[in-house]
């Protein structure tokens, strides 16, 4: 795939993500499921690397707890809990807009290098040993915002036709996403994901993912 000449401008065919995965066939899901429990369980050693270590750092750096648990809206638009390692200062509730900008000013500096770095993404692999997400798919919305997106913009019901990914194409081609038109050309990436679904896409997404995660770009 050529992502230079790929342009995710809000264009696309809704009822073909619906048609796509159900001449999918039993192959690709079976062999992407497979490949989302052997890398997720390879990366549990990490995880618990990690765990100690900022068990360590968060009361010098990230004062708070360990994780962050947000409701988030998976497969089929039902909710889901997504694990995250904290990087902001906690506060009792989601306060911004679905159209507001991130609020930067609550990034500690220890939550900016985890963003950077995506190491606060590392324990959503808990979320995809329950089913709830894959490696690879849609970027995963607070759930909130994601109702709002639902009544808004064309075509994001048919994103949740599969399992939200801890990375995906959108990710990896946009960066990070936030307000209503960005999330359009967001959509726009998932369903071409969905249209074009392969094993193929999937290993260029790994690829690329890797080559984001290295260059720390895109948080």
């Amino acid at each position: 795939m050529d992502s230079s000449s790929t342009k995710f401008d809000g264009t696309f065919d809704a009822a073909a993500s619906f048609g796509k995965q159900r001449s999918m066939g039993f192959i690709y899901p079976t062999v992407k499921r497979g490949v989302d429990i052997v890398f997720s369980l390879l990366l549990l050693p990490f995880l618990g690397i990690f765990c100690l270590v900022l068990l360590v750092l968060n009361p010098l750096h990230n004062k708070g707890g360990l994780f962050y648990v947000q409701r988030r809206m998976g497969r089929y638009c039902k909710p889901f809990y997504a694990i995250k390692f904290r990087s902001m200062t906690d506060v009792p509730q989601v306060s911004r807009t679905a159209d507001a900008p991130l609020e930067v000013d609550r990034i500690t500096p220890l939550g900016g290098f985890l963003r950077k770095s995506r190491i606060d993404e590392l324990p959503q692999i808990i979320n995809v040993l329950r089913g709830d997400m894959s490696l690879i798919g849609p970027r995963p919305d607070y759930y909130d915002h994601a109702v709002e997106f639902l009544e808004k913009i064309r075509g994001y019901r048919e994103r949740h036709a599969v399992r939200p990914g801890i990375s995906g194409l959108a990710q990896t081609e946009l960066g990070y996403i936030e307000g209503f038109e960005a999330t359009r050309r967001k959509v726009s990436a998932d369903m071409y994901y969905i249209t074009h679904a392969s094993l193929k896409l999937e290993a260029w997404i790994f690829w690329r993912t890797i080559s984001v995660v290295v260059n720390r770009s895109g948080a």
